[in-house]
């Protein structure tokens, strides 16, 4: 089952962002706290038996690229945004490389279409380039992003 975020899964969420990304990168409680206190319906839950087991999240805007002050900023969301940006896609690992993943990509795709989205934009370490790129995600090279002090790639998927 896929649903959207609320208020109350923010202790669950944070658990899972904690064990998918090292400390240096993931996102703290309180800013998937404020997070989903401004655009839980830009997240997106992956259940089984109701085990949260993933998750992708990220908000909107008019920018067309990823920048590091989007992952603290919530007051840079805009809900009529033309681009959905993906702050995390975290699956715990136990269900890793089993199709959760790319199942709940490609609800978010499929969501940023029917809200009628410019299309979606994410960073990426090089390893995960190939699995972005699966989904229609081309890479636009080196990021500027410095987010948790690692090269990331900005992949775009255009409408």
């Amino acid at each position: 089952m896929i649903r959207k975020g609320t208020i109350e899964d923010a202790e669950i969420l944070s658990k899972v962002e904690a064990t998918c990304f090292p400390p240096n990168e993931a996102a703290t409680s309180k800013e998937i706290q404020e997070r989903l206190n401004v655009y839980a319906n830009h997240f997106l839950l992956l259940f089984e038996k109701n085990q949260l087991i993933s998750f992708i999240d990220g908000f909107c805007t008019n920018q067309r690229d990823l920048t590091d002050e989007m992952y603290s900023d919530t007051s840079m969301h805009d809900e009529d945004g033309d681009w959905q940006m993906i702050f995390g896609l975290n699956t715990l690992p136990e269900y890793q490389r089993k199709g959760y993943a790319a199942k709940i990509m490609n609800a978010m795709i499929h969501m940023a279409r029917q809200e009628k989205r410019k299309g979606l934009v994410l960073t990426c370490k090089d390893r995960l380039v190939p699995y972005y790129s699966q989904f229609g995600f081309k890479n636009e090279g080196v990021s500027s992003s410095v987010h948790g002090g690692v090269v990331w790639y900005q992949m775009r998927l255009e409408f």
